[in-house]
């Protein structure tokens, strides 16, 4: 537990205690809060926030070309257009080259207004000086003006002015950067998550042409796709093995002063909804609120479609979630001014988008089902048959509580402690690690709605095994009857007796552990309770900062920051870490983890079914060199994560 100042020393506070952080002293400092934590992801983020200045210049029309090198250390990358080139002269104010400046200053950038830049995704002027804070290097090279110019910065300083080199023919831009080995657990870049990313960026921006040299397998990727987010969305079904409804997949794009939007959708007969967003080229995993415009567009479209053609089938009732089920889109929007949340930009925020994307899809989508009535129909027909199974799974749910209640409740697991309600669409499942944890759990939930089943141990490792050398295993066995659905060929998910199974694990190496294996059984073997987005992981805190009688609950170290930085200054706070869910009390458990209105879940979900298997074989399959691999390469990742 950290104490803040006791009484006694509190009346020692002046004004001498205030700490004004010069430059880029706040970036180094707290880098969790600029680039979302320092392992591996924070580290490509640095790559990403480079890449994303180059891609800029595509967008405004003033470079075609981005080459990325992974160099053969591992530990540094280059990044270099063929853009007009970083201003070079003194600005007026600062009488600093605006080089320097823009390297070197938190929010001093050109993308402020729409002066030269009418759409990007460097909005807030942080993101290259951040990379250079939290580099141990940084070189620019900038081509303009007829010559070469060099800069060199150390840790967010600069080591040299800049320096005219020699007459050069050509205008671009060049950045070089190591990172800080003494910000970041591990210094080492992964060479196919760099050409995943970079391979992502070339489909949303079609006509701009990457290169990726990967000078550590000593291989190139020439990365180039004209066709854009319609050749994109035929990859994504490819590889996630979705076969299409309609060979014909719908385009559309509309553009005015402040926004473009881009879209490629087609019906698969996937049982679940994917969406895949981006915002200015920037991936959005988490939404917003040009999604759920789409959403709502595609929706309007096919009830419009139905009313006007009266297609209706007595008994059933269509819903939203049956019009998009199997669903495979790619929404691309541009945005003189989008509001991101966070400077990750992990979601849009602006309200006009929604309208805007709906205004789009829902007249051009009721459109191109007129006009392509064989396309019409498979789509409609798809739709019913996602109705007629959901009605279909109410119906037998419904029946079996009916026929054999006590029958159903008997077989259950002792050790359950399953919730009142009958109903599976309100109900919801959490698999708690340890009785002890199980009963903070039972006394924190809501027992008419929530089910608590406590797994002792480590779960089986159920990669490469049969069902029946599973079913053997007590704990596998109580988690399958306790959901009702069976296994393997038995498996049928309209007989599930819960919304949701929710994943409840200890924050450390263990939980980790656990949660990882049971994914894998998940995965395995009850696939499609991930598809129809039943599978979720729980987020307890890591930290309770206690300030007086108040509490704030954080996540991580990068909320816990936050927290603390938002607090008064004078204010006297506690920082305590939970080691585990049996040191939360029953209530704590409840305002943060348990209650539907206060806790925070992440969905399970499938981005690539070819990586997911590869990861899963991996991690836990017979080849142990993999794993060994795996190990030497991503050992020193595990540094933090038991305190």
């Amino acid at each position: 537990m950290a104490t803040a100042a006791k009484s006694s020393d509190a009346k020692k506070y002046s004004a001498d205690d205030i700490e004004v952080l010069e430059g880029l002293e706040a970036v180094r400092r707290r880098p969790s809060m600029y680039i979302g934590g320092v392992d591996i992801r924070g580290l490509h983020h640095l790559l990403w926030e480079i890449v994303d200045n180059s891609v800029d210049e595509y967008l405004a029309n003033e470079a075609d070309t981005i080459v990325v090198t992974l160099h053969k250390d591992g530990a540094s990358c280059s990044v270099k257009d063929n853009g007009r080139g970083i201003p070079v002269d003194k600005h007026s104010k600062t009488k600093k080259s605006a080089l320097e400046l823009i390297l070197t200053t938190l929010h001093a950038g050109g993308k402020f207004s729409d002066k030269n830049y009418a759409r990007s995704g460097g909005l807030h002027g942080v993101g290259s000086s951040v990379v250079n804070a939290l580099s141990s290097e940084m070189v620019a090279t900038v081509y303009r003006d007829g010559h070469q110019y060099v800069q060199r910065y150390k840790k967010g300083k600069p080591t040299t002015p800049v320096k005219k080199v020699k007459p050069f023919r050509g205008h671009g831009t060049e950045i070089h950067f190591r990172p800080d080995d003494s910000i970041f657990r591990r210094v080492h870049f992964n060479a196919d998550t760099i050409r995943q990313h970079l391979e992502d960026i070339a489909f949303i921006h079609g006509g701009l042409k990457i290169t990726f040299r990967d000078e550590v397998k000593k291989e190139t990727h020439e990365l180039s796709h004209p066709e854009g987010i319609r050749g994109y969305l035929d990859k994504l079904a490819t590889e996630q093995q979705k076969k299409p409804v309609h060979e014909q997949l719908f385009y559309a794009e509309k553009e005015d002063e402040h926004i473009r939007v881009e879209l490629a959708l087609r019906w698969t007969d996937a049982t679940d909804e994917q969406v895949r967003s981006y915002v200015n080229g920037i991936r959005t995993h988490a939404g917003g609120t040009h999604e759920s415009g789409l959403r709502s567009g595609i929706a309007k479209a096919v009830k419009n479609y139905m009313d006007v053609h009266n297609i209706k089938h007595k008994g059933l009732q269509i819903s939203t979630d049956d019009i998009r089920e199997g669903v495979l889109c790619l929404i691309s929007v541009f945005h003189n001014d989008p509001m991101f949340q966070g400077q990750t930009k992990e979601k849009l925020n602006n309200p006009e988008v929604s309208g805007f994307v709906e205004g789009i899809v829902r007249p051009l989508l009721e459109t191109w089902l007129n006009n392509n009535p064989s396309i019409a129909d498979a789509v409609v027909g798809r739709i019913v048959l996602a109705a007629r199974a959901r009605m279909a799974s109410r119906d037998a749910q419904k029946e079996v509580r009916r026929k054999t209640p006590s029958n159903r409740k008997s077989t259950l697991p002792g050790k359950l402690l399953d919730c009142r309600s009958n109903k599976p669409e309100e109900s919801e499942l959490f698999l708690v690690e340890g009785l002890s944890a199980g009963g903070t759990a039972a006394m924190g939930r809501d027992s008419r709605i929530q089910a608590v089943l406590p797994l002792r141990g480590k779960v089986l490792n159920t990669e490469s095994l049969a069902v029946s050398k599973i079913m053997g295993n007590q704990e596998i066995k109580d988690l399958v009857e306790t959901l009702g659905t069976g296994i393997g060929a038995n498996f049928d998910i309209r007989n599930l007796r819960y919304n949701r199974i929710i994943l409840l694990m200890d924050a450390d190496s263990d939980g980790y552990h656990i949660s990882t294996l049971l994914l894998t059984f998940f995965f395995r073997h009850m696939m499609e309770l991930i598809r129809q987005g039943k599978l979720f992981l729980a987020q307890p805190p890591l930290y309770c900062i206690s300030v007086g009688n108040e509490k704030y609950y954080a996540q991580d170290d990068v909320q816990k920051e936050e927290i603390i930085e938002s607090l008064p200054a004078n204010r006297k706070y506690e920082i305590g870490r939970f080691k585990g869910l049996g040191e939360m009390t029953a209530k704590e458990l409840k305002e943060t983890t348990l209650d539907p209105k206060k806790r925070v879940l992440l969905k399970v979900d499938i981005d690539s079914q070819l990586d997911a298997d590869a990861t899963f074989s991996q991690l836990f399959g017979k080849d142990a060199s993999q794993r060994y691999d795996l190990i030497m390469e991503e050992a020193i990742e595990a540094d933090d994560i038991d305190y």
